[in-house]
């Protein structure tokens, strides 16, 4: 198979997953207790006729039937039209663009931070693999990992916010907040729910990257760097870290697009105006539209995350280069 045909079929490979995707974020909201018009309206409890309620509905196609409104979410998905909210009564995009950057800034910056520490720890915990301090770490990370996302950041509330008073515990910036006021503001108020995300997250990174550095310490070509006295750190720098680097690049990929979904119990616990946190009031809008523009949007960050992977892997790892470079040649 030459590269182009390989290109072509992983490309149909990416769109048949949003296709599937899109279909069931199409059918889980309906099939979902509650009608958001009676939701947005309280039906006969305002005394709202029914002639009134039946066109409400129409106005927001929920009068079709299941098959016309597929038709017609896909026909508007392809000229980018997600729908209209019946929270908001705004369109779909509009919501996502003004709840979607304060998720991106969260989940961009408890990744990093995740990364980080869960790199040098796990190395860290690998180079001194089978000594107390290498148990007591994985102990300790194992306990944290363990933890609820939403009873991690009720902790950190407790303790940093009520009974220290460093950080607020709600919100993402005051309403009379403007410039470089407005900034530190919203940085001060994102410290607690990027510490929640991150320490959440941190497990992973630290047990792939001390599970990596044990098998790569453990190859020849360790022991030969150790033989011909090649200095400690760099053999565990630029020869173990290195290796091991490989499958923990593909796990951050992932979790960039597993957090966006991840975010919403933490943005909820800190009231912060993300995404997940707009998921939750949609969801007990029973608002399908933006269900369905929310969820399309988070599994579409999800399969870019993991082509990102597979595009980028092999420029990483020269093993894959030259195996694909093989198959091409022979085929």
């Amino acid at each position: 198979m030459t590269a182009g045909r390989a290109v072509a079929a992983r490309a149909g490979q990416y769109l048949l997953v949003v296709w599937a995707a899109a279909t069931l974020n199409f059918l889980l909201p309906h099939l979902a207790p509650g009608d958001p018009v009676q939701y947005l309206y309280g039906g006969d409890a305002l005394g709202l006729a029914p002639e009134a309620m039946a066109q409400v509905r129409a106005g927001y196609g929920l009068d079709r039937s299941l098959p016309e409104q597929y038709l017609a979410f896909w026909a508007g998905l392809l000229r980018g039209d997600l729908g209209h909210s019946v929270q908001f009564n705004r369109p779909v995009l509009e919501v996502l663009g003004e709840y979607l950057p304060w998720t991106v800034v969260l989940v961009g910056l408890a990744t990093a931070f995740a990364f980080v520490m869960g790199l040098v720890s796990g190395a860290w915990a690998a180079w001194h693999r089978g000594r107390r301090r290498d148990a007591g770490a994985v102990a300790a990370v194992l306990a944290l990992d363990s933890m609820p996302g939403f009873w991690l950041g009720m902790i950190l509330i407790a303790v940093f916010a009520v009974g220290l008073g460093w950080f607020p515990s709600y919100g993402a910036a005051t309403i009379d907040a403007e410039g470089a006021v407005w900034l530190i503001e919203a940085a001060h108020r994102m410290v607690l729910p990027t510490a929640t995300l991150a320490l959440s997250t941190f497990g992973g990174f630290f047990l792939l990257t001390r599970a990596a550095m044990v098998s790569v310490l453990d190859e020849p070509f360790v022991r030969l760097a150790r033989a011909k006295g090649v200095p400690d750190r760099r053999i565990a720098l630029h020869h173990a870290l290195r290796t091991a680097l490989l499958p923990v690049y593909t796990n951050l990929t992932l979790v960039l697009g597993t957090l966006l979904s991840g975010a919403v119990v933490v943005e909820t616990v800190f009231a912060y105006p993300g995404l997940g946190r707009l998921i939750f009031d949609a969801v007990t809008a029973r608002d399908h539209p933006l269900l369905q523009g929310a969820f399309l949007l988070v599994t579409l960050g999800i399969v870019a995350a993991n082509a990102l992977a597979d595009l980028t892997y092999p420029l990483l790892d020269p093993r894959v280069r030259r195996a694909r470079a093989v198959a091409g040649a022979v085929s």
